[in-house]
């Protein structure tokens, strides 16, 4: 992955307000991704300083190994599941 795209990938992460998720998907259609694993990298290996939390798996779903956290986070902005699955009709985020 060149440099470019892994910035534009922390951006569009970055611009995700508190309140609101988007999913792996999402971003990589936003940043120009070939595929939304790519969102998942960076995010993985330079997301710490990111709101990662913000992001989902296309169910709306949260990978397990970091779904407690996460939701935790997601609840704190006023995020709620139902169960471990955020409703995307509701807190989608909508690019502008």
């Amino acid at each position: 992955m060149d440099e470019q795209l892994h910035e534009r990938i922390r951006e569009v992460v970055a611009d995700v307000p508190p309140g609101k998720v988007a999913t792996y998907g999402d971003i990589a259609a936003i940043a120009g991704a070939s595929t939304p694993r790519l969102v998942g990298r960076v995010l993985s290996e330079d997301g710490q300083d990111l709101p990662w939390h913000r992001i989902l798996r296309a169910s709306g779903i949260p990978a397990p190994h970091i779904r407690h956290r996460q939701l935790e986070l997601l609840r704190a902005e006023g995020v709620l599941a139902d169960g471990d699955k955020v409703s995307l009709r509701k807190y989608r985020w909508q690019a502008s």
